[in-house]
């Protein structure tokens, strides 16, 4: 068992990092010290690890929440219900990447369309033109 310093080091995160997790539901102490400090155990190391691994994936904390609340209960559930969570990522993920190709178009269409001279003034700015254009 170590305190919550301990664990941040361990985990390479910041003692408010884990107090965030804690405070979300998804990491608990488990228990306090004589003196009052939290506890944590190698458990919990992998908690944060399996945290860690999931955010830089993109996971909400609610999806992190969900998948730790299966991790820990594996056999009552099925990889089916994993599967479904990725799933609906890559597929929220598919649409912001189609949304952020239309803009990124649209953008490069106007941009390109500038002449982008530093001795015109900004009036006659074929940008802003087509920005004020409906």
């Amino acid at each position: 068992m170590f305190q919550i310093g301990e664990l941040a080091k361990r985990c390479g995160v910041t003692t408010d990092t884990l107090r965030f997790y804690e405070k979300n539901g998804l990491i608990q102490p488990i228990g306090r010290s004589e003196s009052g400090y939290r506890l944590y155990s190698e458990e919990n190391q992998k908690q944060v690890g399996f945290i860690l691994r999931a955010k830089d994936l993109g996971l909400s904390l609610e999806e992190i929440r969900e998948l730790l609340d299966i991790n820990l209960e594996a056999t009552e559930h099925s990889c089916a219900e994993v599967k479904a969570i990725t799933t609906a990522k890559l597929n929220l993920i598919d649409e912001k990447i189609s949304e952020l190709t239309r803009i990124r178009t649209a953008l490069k269409k106007i941009n390109d369309a500038c002449c982008g001279h530093v001795d015109d003034n900004a009036s006659h700015c074929s940008i802003l033109t087509a920005l004020a254009s409906e």
